[in-house]
């Protein structure tokens, strides 16, 4: 989902969008080279803490065998695919992005607008497994887990929906030469009745932000009052009470997570529906610096903040070697048998 824009017909979301006619011989975003070379150190820097932070995520859940639980397992989906998007996509997106010239070819065209929509789907509805695995776990932590065999299946399964979702992109991606430069872009065919690009754009919000934030939301609203308001009759030992405060402690991270969530991917999806309906006012030269920051805040949250919050105590012990007790009680802390109810 990386839009770009410039003098031709920009149809939103994951690429420059014009149709092959288009005839503007020049380039109206072209930024100086101070404001390029500050939006390069921030999308940089974002991309080496991304991918670097991510894939010690992944190492301390595969390397600690204490670490393989099942919303672990989740977590690794969450972190591969923040990771790959940071890897193979922002750092094209913002050179496309400052140059408005496309230099890579048909093929990477395609995967340039199809991966990101997948990564962010996969990476989002992880998020929300997350969020049902704490709410049974708490909840009913009686009831029977996710085996690892069940819990691979559930990951296919968010792939393949976010491949479906995402192929409309893969499918209409095109290249164009103009006068002076080439583009990227999505090829929408015509249409009568019916804006299927406006709906299919329109259903990735919904399905992408609006869906998984209600599921994590009522989740995690009913997992806080259950914590906060009740308690088990006559169990009052500091067992029970160490335990209750561990899992008010990680449900408080976890509900910070989804807030963050919320905040920082919510400019960025009505800036691309305001596109849809109110192209107009996407034609002035500040849009482009608009852009780049809601795209850059989006990117930093999700790819940079959420592991750091939720492995926090996973770093200190790859990068400080600490191996006091209270590290190792907030790593022990993310298995979902250590989080049930002993009653």
């Amino acid at each position: 989902m990386d839009p770009l824009y410039n003098t031709t017909d920009s149809n939103a979301m994951s690429g420059v969008n014009c149709s092959t006619n288009c005839s503007d011989d020049f380039n109206q975003f072209i930024q100086p080279v101070w404001q390029i070379t500050l939006w390069a150190v921030a999308y940089c820097s974002m991309v080496a803490v991304s991918v670097i932070g991510n894939v010690v995520v992944i190492w301390i859940i595969l390397a600690h065998k204490r670490m393989r639980t099942v919303t672990n397992y989740f977590l690794v989906n969450l972190a591969f695919a923040e990771a790959s998007m940071s890897a193979f996509n922002t750092v094209i997106n913002f050179a496309y992005a400052v140059h408005n010239e496309w230099y890579f070819g048909l093929v990477y065209c395609r995967f340039h607008n199809f991966f990101p929509i997948s990564a962010i789907f996969a990476s989002i509805y992880s998020m929300t497994a997350i969020a049902l695995d704490r709410y049974m776990a708490i909840i009913h932590p009686l009831q029977q887990r996710l085996s690892s065999t069940e819990t691979r299946v559930v990951i296919v399964v968010i792939w393949m929906l976010a491949l479906l979702l995402a192929f409309p992109q893969y499918y209409y991606s095109s290249t164009a030469q103009l006068p002076g430069r080439t583009v990227c872009y999505i090829d929408w065919p015509e249409y009568t009745t019916l804006d299927y690009k406006k709906i299919y754009y329109v259903c990735v919000t919904l399905l992408i932000y609006f869906l998984p934030l209600c599921i994590m939301g009522c989740a995690y609203t009913t997992v806080g009052v259950t914590l906060w308001a009740s308690e088990i009759p006559g169990d009052s030992s500091d067992h029970y009470k160490e335990q209750l405060f561990a899992k008010r402690k990680v449900v408080k991270m976890m509900i910070v997570v989804v807030c963050t969530f919320a905040v920082c991917w919510l400019p960025y999806h009505i800036y691309f529906l305001l596109h849809q309906f109110f192209p107009d006012l996407f034609d002035h030269l500040y849009i482009q610096q608009v852009y780049l920051a809601i795209m850059w805040l989006a990117m930093i949250c999700i790819s940079v903040y959420n592991p750091a919050c939720l492995f926090r105590a996973g770093f200190r012990q790859v990068f400080c070697c600490c191996t006091s007790a209270v590290g190792k009680e907030e790593l022990e802390l993310k298995s979902p048998r250590y989080l049930q109810t002993q009653v």
